[in-house]
């Protein structure tokens, strides 16, 4: 069981969508919060409305591509609010387009934010966690890299949030040796504004901000079935898991039968296929031995 209640917790792209949501939950439910965001005006504001409904907020700058960033964000923050032991690191970025029609600097982007972003924030964090034998490590990934053939015209996201769910998962083994959990939230639609905001949150060296916004793909045929869950309902939900310290988050329970249709297919012609070449090496190895 993990406490929220007397903590120091720090969410990386809280300035909006699911981050703000957990921002002001973890506040709500008696944590101070580090408000960290590419966007520094984002992070003054959530943690303006934590701290007008009695709670304890820091915003800080920060990009979570850089290392240097975060490690001066994480000292930030331990300095204003305490040592660190909650981490959400949620920031993020996303696309929809072919790979034959982005530029070199728009997948590199896509990745880095995604999976090193989540990355540098572990490397940030977890050592004191370990250290201190207390703690949380809890990484926003995606319904997408839990699915990743599920939406077309996805893939540098696909790959870099199913990057971040073997990330977790794999850590959340190790880091039980030390007392700290690990959890990876799988969110499918989310009420937000990332789909009009995300190009503003691009560095200068990925090409820079733009007001585009993310073009969504006519072929995407289950946007229909999503549940767009509003993020504050998305964040309570988040943070139960954390308590109860679960492996994985998903937020649309109707896309279990999803989940079923596309591993039942993928999965199962795979071991189907190999099981079949080796029978036929068998076969083919016992004819040449007689």
């Amino acid at each position: 069981m993990t406490e929220i209640a007397g903590r120091v917790a720090v969410v990386t792209g809280g300035g909006s969508g699911i981050g703000r949501g957990l921002a002001l939950e973890l506040a709500a439910q008696g944590a101070a919060v580090g408000v960290a965001d590419i966007i520094y005006d984002n992070a003054v504001a959530v943690a303006k409305a934590i701290r007008d409904a009695g709670g304890k907020a820091h915003p800080v700058k920060c990009d979570v591509i850089e290392r240097d960033s975060v490690n001066a964000m994480r000292d930030e923050v331990a300095k204003a609010l305490g040592p660190v032991s909650l981490l959400f690191a949620n920031a993020g970025a996303t696309s929809f387009e072919k790979v034959t029609d982005m530029t070199e600097r728009d997948v590199d982007w896509i990745i880095h934010v995604n999976m090193m972003g989540v990355t540098n924030c572990i490397l940030a964090f977890y050592p004191d966690m370990a250290r201190a034998r207390d703690g949380h490590i809890f990484a926003t990934a995606s319904t997408a890299g839990l699915m990743p053939h599920w939406i077309p015209y996805h893939a540098p996201y696909s790959g870099a949030k199913m990057g971040i769910i073997g990330l977790m998962l794999n850590l959340r083994m190790e880091a039980a040796e030390y007392g700290v959990g690990a959890t990876v939230l799988c969110p499918g639609g989310v009420v937000s504004n990332m789909k009009a905001k995300n190009m503003s949150y691009r560095p200068e060296r990925f090409g820079g901000p733009t007001d585009e916004e993310v073009r969504i793909t006519s072929s995407f045929i289950e946007h229909d079935k999503l549940i767009f869950r509003p993020a504050d309902e998305v964040a309570r939900l988040c943070l139960k898991a954390v308590r109860a310290n679960k492996p994985m988050v998903i937020s649309d329970g109707k896309m279990r039968d999803i989940f079923i249709r596309t591993y039942q297919t993928l999965v199962h012609d795979a071991f189907d296929f190999v099981d079949e070449f080796d029978a036929q090496d068998e076969n083919l190895r016992t004819r040449q031995k007689n």
